[in-house]
């Protein structure tokens, strides 16, 4: 094996890693929203936790980032009388992300 073969093998795992690790991420982003929103729905006593969080879900292709998941999440709390304190939202996001990020690396 030539030695531009071997770096094109290199750069071939990289780039599979790469996306690997992109589909991991994006996963781990599902995981974390649908967590936030049964957290959410729970706390807002709703009937359905389920299908709210299916709009949290939904509500992350709205824009890039995370800001959309972040601004619907408190504001449907705010909206349904349940008081948090300021960046609590934003703490359970982390929370969530870091449980969801095990769990999808546990899958993989």
């Amino acid at each position: 094996m030539g030695f531009m073969s071997s770096l094109d093998d290199r750069e071939e795992g990289f780039e599979r890693k790469f996306v690997n690790d992109q589909e991991l991420e994006f996963r781990a982003t599902s995981r974390r929203n649908r967590l936030l929103g049964e957290w959410a729905g729970r706390l807002m006593g709703l009937e359905s936790v389920e299908d709210y969080a299916q709009a949290v879900l939904k509500s992350h292709f709205e824009q890039p980032g995370d800001e959309d998941v972040l601004r619907k999440v408190s504001e449907d709390l705010a909206a349904s009388g349940v008081t948090l304190r300021a960046g609590e939202v934003h703490a359970k996001m982390d929370e969530f992300m870091a449980v969801a990020r095990g769990q999808v690396r546990g899958e993989a």
